[in-house]
């Protein structure tokens, strides 16, 4: 189970689905402590912005971030739940999170998992350069990419609520 949330639910969200990996997206100078309950072998931390396009003085996301994030969900034993989070909880952790399903579900058709991510959250409007990120390294052809503006922008929020998906 893939457990989606923003900074400020962390640490509730890791303790009530008793998650021991924790993937975090938040800008690099964000100050947070990782749960204690989280091994920082099992902690992984990329430090980039919201951004879609690179901008002077910010970390866009990059290939080696997505890299990063693959391996690291390919490596996830699955025997606990996976937490995502981002500072809101709306952008750049949905991306991750729906990259995280398309990269466990290879067979799975991307419209189908775009539609579940915008059935569990209303609010998501996932990162269009992480989406094509992925959608490039997972080799997808765009169709990640296109799956994800079908489903349009999520309704806007200051921060999302948290979410859960099945990696089935």
């Amino acid at each position: 189970m893939i457990h989606v949330c923003s900074l400020a639910k962390l640490h509730e969200t890791v303790e009530q689905c008793g998650a021991r990996h924790v993937i975090t997206l938040i800008n690099g100078g964000t100050v947070f402590t990782r749960p204690s309950n989280v091994d920082p072998t099992n902690h992984l931390f990329l430090g980039i912005n919201d951004i879609a396009e690179e901008i002077e003085g910010m970390v866009a996301p990059a290939e080696c971030h997505m890299h990063e994030l693959l391996d690291f969900v390919q490596a996830w034993p699955r025997e606990a739940p996976l937490v995502i989070h981002c500072y809101a909880g709306i952008s750049r952790s949905t991306a991750a999170a729906y990259a995280t399903l398309c990269a466990l579900l290879p067979d799975r058709d991307e419209a189908e998992l775009a539609q579940r991510l915008r059935v569990a959250s209303p609010t998501a409007t996932p990162n269009a350069r992480i989406v094509a990120l992925a959608d490039a390294v997972l080799r997808r052809d765009g169709r990640m990419v296109a799956a994800i503006a079908a489903i349009g922008r999520g309704k806007d929020a200051f921060e999302g609520e948290p979410f859960s998906l099945q990696v089935v």
